[in-house]
């Protein structure tokens, strides 16, 4: 028995202790740096936390979305109208503010909390708020350049160089469903959230994002057009739940 007890706290025990809890840290920071570098430049996982997405996207839907930080960390590589990594009625991951967002080293203790937590907590951003409250997930409607009018919450767009416009669903790939409000009778269409918005033209560098739910108006529609870079991803793939695995 006293052998063991001084074995215990013999010297070169309580170093071979320490080394192995160094090795244990090391190990630790070494796996999470793995991860905030995967998620932050190339996959990402995501939970919808709101049913502003409805009928297509519902809250507690899973989603693995790819990452566009590359584009704003490498020099001399950015989002061109000509090369954008997404396309009318993509669901996207964007940022709503337009001015100077959380910087490097907030990123990176948001995604340590995340990582310890499961991705169930957040951290406090600007103005007390959580840094996920500034990350919104809509859809893409327009591009730079498109002329954008609204009309009974049915979006026209008039893709840049054309003649006319066409309905949302007839300028893109996606099959989607929006769920329109029943307004009363005799709202008035001037009135804010009527669901009929004048036509505008996106500039060089901006898009325009709705909610699928369009009595939700927290979007392009309060927000104004969104500029290109704080589109931060793009939704591949619906893991969870499993019946309704797929592509969003």
């Amino acid at each position: 028995m006293r052998n063991k007890k001084a074995r215990r706290y013999s010297y070169s025990d309580q170093k071979n202790q320490q080394h192995r809890k160094r090795w244990v840290v090391l190990a630790v920071l070494g796996f999470f740096l793995l991860y905030f570098s995967f998620s932050a430049l190339v996959l990402s996982v995501r939970v919808l936390e709101s049913n502003t997405m409805m009928p297509n996207l519902r809250a507690g839907d899973r989603f693995i979305f790819s990452s566009y930080a590359v584009f704003s960390i490498i020099p001399g590589l950015g989002m061109e109208r000509e090369t954008l990594p997404f396309r009318r009625g993509d669901v996207v991951l964007a940022y709503a503010y337009r001015g100077e967002g959380p910087g490097f080293f907030h990123h990176v203790l948001y995604a340590g909390v995340r990582f310890l937590t499961a991705q169930r907590v957040g951290i406090p951003g600007q103005s007390g708020r959580r840094s996920a409250d500034y990350q919104f997930v809509r859809r893409v409607i327009g591009l730079p350049g498109d002329e954008i009018s609204m009309d009974n919450f049915v979006v026209r767009v008039r893709v840049r160089g054309s003649d006319f416009s066409l309905t949302e669903f007839e300028v893109t790939e996606r099959n989607y469903t929006t769920n329109i409000p029943q307004m009363p009778p005799l709202w008035d269409v001037s009135l804010p959230f009527s669901g009929n918005m004048d036509a505008i033209i996106l500039g060089e560098n901006e898009v325009f994002l709705l909610s699928d739910d369009r009595s939700s108006t927290n979007d392009s529609r309060t927000w104004g057009p969104v500029p290109v870079h704080n589109i931060r991803g793009r939704a591949i793939f619906r893991y969870w739940p499993l019946t309704r695995l797929g592509r969003p």
